[in-house]
């Protein structure tokens, strides 16, 4: 009798490969459904700025003489104004400059905290003694009152210099606990090991420093996003901020207000546009913390 012979089959299971913290970073943000949507409407709301004026027949400052204080109709999907203006047109324009106000605001507050707190944990000595008094005295400024005071300058049309404002007075919780970090930082053997090879202090922060708090900044900048919004909206709608002919969701929530119990829709419809970007802002926010924290537990990230 011939030998029956069965194929052998190896019963070693494959060696996993290693996940890189990239992939593991956004497989754990997908996971959660609310970060998830919230991602989701943002880029809806980014698209349709941007690309709703391309198709809707309207546009901002375009003037309808036989539709004033007209309801939403299917020619004026969010009614109109007094002066004949489209709700709809208006409200894309304001987003397009809100969103503009907040991504900008909030990057340059990132950086400027970034900066200023890296800097002087690093240094120390004269460099964190100056950058705690120009954070303890900005701490005790009333921003909305100095920004008010140079509102003025922003009639030319100057809302880079709003920015520049609005970031200017965000950046200091976020600058002390990047100093914080960056004392802890200081003491590590990779940063020893650059110090000892006489790379200059400067590269060694930005190199080894802010790449390791890159978590923290991404969150602080997420997070400035909806704060930058707020600010510019409470400031425009006090008519502080963006200023005429130019219009942002502060100052069409403003122009709104006094009709919001008779034309409804005048006031409403802007009022949502602005709570949805904030909300689905704040939820990418909390998604990223969770996502970026390496000792959050989360369904299936392991």
């Amino acid at each position: 009798m011939t030998a029956i012979t069965e194929p052998i089959v190896d019963d070693v299971l494959p060696l996993s490969r290693p996940v890189s913290r990239n992939r593991l970073v956004l497989r754990r943000f997908l996971r959660q459904r609310l970060a998830v949507l919230g991602l989701v409407v943002v880029v809806l709301l980014i698209a349709v700025a941007y690309l709703g004026p391309l198709f809707y027949p309207w546009k901002y400052d375009q003037l309808d003489f036989q539709a004033f204080q007209s309801p939403p109709t299917p020619a004026h999907w969010f009614g109109t104004y007094q002066t004949g203006g489209d709700v709809f047109a208006r409200t894309l324009r304001g987003l397009q400059k809100s969103l503009v106000i907040g991504l900008l605001g909030a990057l340059l507050s990132t950086v400027l905290a970034a900066v200023a707190g890296a800097f002087a944990g690093y240094f120390r000595g004269t460099t964190d003694i100056l950058v705690r008094l120009v954070t303890d005295i900005m701490l005790v400024l009333p921003g909305f009152l100095i920004i008010a005071i140079f509102s003025s300058s922003l009639r030319d049309g100057s809302w880079l210099l709003f920015i520049v404002l609005l970031a200017g007075f965000q950046w200091m919780i976020t600058a002390r606990v990047v100093r914080g970090m960056t004392q802890s930082l200081r003491e590590r053997e990779f940063v020893q090991a650059a110090r000892f090879m006489g790379v200059p202090g400067w590269k060694i922060i930005l190199r080894h420093i802010l790449p390791n708090m890159a978590s923290l900044l991404i969150i602080d900048a997420t997070v400035g996003v909806s704060s930058i919004i707020l600010a510019e909206v409470g400031l425009s709608f006090f008519g502080f901020g963006v200023q005429p002919p130019d219009v942002s969701l502060g100052t069409l929530i403003a122009d709104g207000s006094g009709a919001a119990l008779t034309n409804w829709w005048q006031f409403y419809f802007v009022a949502g546009v602005l709570v949805l970007l904030v909300l689905a802002v704040n939820l990418i926010g909390d998604g990223l913390r969770d996502a970026l924290d390496p000792n959050s537990e989360i369904e299936g990230a392991k």
